[in-house]
């Protein structure tokens, strides 16, 4: 082995097959569903603590900035966070990817991994990883080939070709789209594995790819690292060659055209989580095969999923086969194996004007989150936490005023000349025009309850004074 595997976790997607607990703001990799830790985090862990990996690259959307670097703090992983200004397929996020990894190591071998799969196996992720590596040394780009266990409908499958040498690898003899059932079963029969979408390469072998089939590709993802500025503990991709490169799949650029494509046939417990299916096949179930998970209780129900935030308590009688998820703003209730129906629901939400469609009441910022109770037109209540040692922007408000209440934590409070000590259960109020900040100088969370009064509500009602390290933008 020349070098350790650079992953590359890709986590820009916006999930809306799982909605409504995944949003567009808040998308399914970042949500922790029947565990622990988000899909993200579970990813993250999977690549350190071991001799095989480097310091991974995140790729993912400026909007998505602070939860990750939120989520990654949590579980004690550092990663070069890299910051996507728009929404784009795969085909950029890995030429990007490939031309941060030879910035690193002209030999640099990367492992591009998707962010809201489930791996059960982990030694045997790590064994499937250490037997790829030769082949991807040896100018291979090498991907997992998932051995099915069912005919699945809903994943692309590979077929695999010749053998490598003596090794596991083969190369990779035939993409194939999405089956019917029957073709799956086809498949199946003829040794086709399930495409995991999971890869690895060497920078230099992926970047010549790209400028063989995909030369804009490469020009822009050139372009956007070259023109890339640091902001906190990111790094921004530029804009201007960002937004003008191709919009096409890493597949559809490079996989289904190369001939230096191979396949490593895996079993390692994974899933795409794609789906509420997925998620529920995926999940602990009791004895009626029901997953649960939140303040849910169920009566004569049978393989069921249902999920419920901390917020709402929901019930469940005389149901099999469904899928009940309940959120503080939105309730989905569907048979359990709809897919694309989820979709149409979001889009025909969006038509609507229904911000449900899209955003998460949870915002999170660099200092912490706000989270949105109730918006009454000329009032609005949030709750807010800010992250010990953090504090908001120097700010005031021309149209509203705000009324905090401390509820867990201790707070230091600006408003014009005067900086006091608010604790819990106590409360202060800051009049229109009023400068004010907002800290905590403890070493708990602050969590406090805001109430805002006015003609005006929004950020847009904001002027903030200083702001360099606190911006939202």
């Amino acid at each position: 082995m020349t070098s350790q595997i650079i992953p590359v976790i890709m986590c820009g997607g916006a999930g809306t097959r799982l909605w409504p607990a995944s949003r567009e703001s808040m998308p399914k990799q970042f949500i922790a569903m029947f565990s622990e830790r988000s899909t993200f985090q579970e990813t993250a862990i999977r690549v350190v603590g071991n001799a095989l990996f480097a310091k991974p690259i995140i790729v993912t959307s400026a909007e998505f900035r602070f939860v990750v670097a939120d989520q990654l703090q949590q579980v004690g992983v550092e990663a070069d966070i890299v910051l996507e200004p728009f929404r784009r397929d795969s085909g950029l996020a890995v030429a990007v990817a490939a031309v941060l990894g030879r910035r690193r190591s002209p030999e640099s071998i990367l492992l591009v991994l998707a962010s809201d799969h489930a791996i059960k196996k982990v030694d045997a992720f790590h064994t499937a990883c250490a037997d790829a590596l030769q082949a991807a040394e040896d100018g291979y780009i090498v991907t997992f080939g998932v051995i099915p266990d069912e005919p699945a409908t809903g994943y692309g499958y590979l077929k695999p070709g010749l053998p490598l040498g003596d090794g596991p690898v083969h190369k990779l003899d035939k993409f194939a789209e999405k089956p019917t059932r029957d073709m799956a079963e086809h498949y199946i029969r003829d040794g086709y594995l399930w495409n995991s979408g999971n890869f690895l390469f060497r920078s230099e072998t992926m970047l010549n790819e790209i400028v063989r089939f995909q030369p804009e590709l490469a020009e822009a993802a050139e372009a956007t690292v070259a023109g890339a500025v640091g902001d906190l503990d990111f790094t921004r991709l530029a804009k201007a060659p960002f937004e003008a490169a191709p919009k096409i799949s890493i597949d559809y650029a490079v996989m289904e055209k190369t001939d230096r494509s191979a396949v490593l046939a895996v079993d390692f417990g994974w899933s795409d989580l794609g789906s509420w299916e997925a998620i529920w096949a995926n999940a602990e179930q009791d004895g009626a095969g029901n997953a649960l998970s939140g303040p849910c209780e169920v009566v004569d129900v049978k393989n069921a999923i249902v999920h419920s935030d901390e917020s709402i308590l929901t019930t469940v009688i005389g149901l099999s086969d469904v899928v009940v998820i309940a959120s503080a703003d939105a309730v989905l209730v569907a048979p359990r194996g709809i897919t694309s129906e989820i979709k149409v629901l979001v889009e025909k939400l969006k038509a609507a004007g229904r911000v449900e469609a899209t955003e998460h009441r949870r915002i999170y910022r660099p200092w912490g989150y706000y989270e949105t109770l109730n918006n009454g037109g000329r009032h609005q209540v949030k709750r807010i936490l800010v992250k010990p040692g953090q504090q908001l922007s120097l700010q005031k408000h021309f149209h509203r005023s705000e009324h905090w209440v401390v509820v867990h934590g201790t707070g230091e409070i600006t408003i014009g000349e005067e900086v006091r000590m608010l604790h819990e259960n106590q409360s202060t109020y800051i009049p229109v025009g009023a400068v004010h900040r907002l800290a905590n100088p403890g070493r708990i969370p602050l969590e406090l309850i805001e109430v805002q009064v006015g003609s005006y509500l929004g950020e847009n009602d904001i002027v903030r004074l200083e702001d360099a390290y606190n911006r939202v933008d």
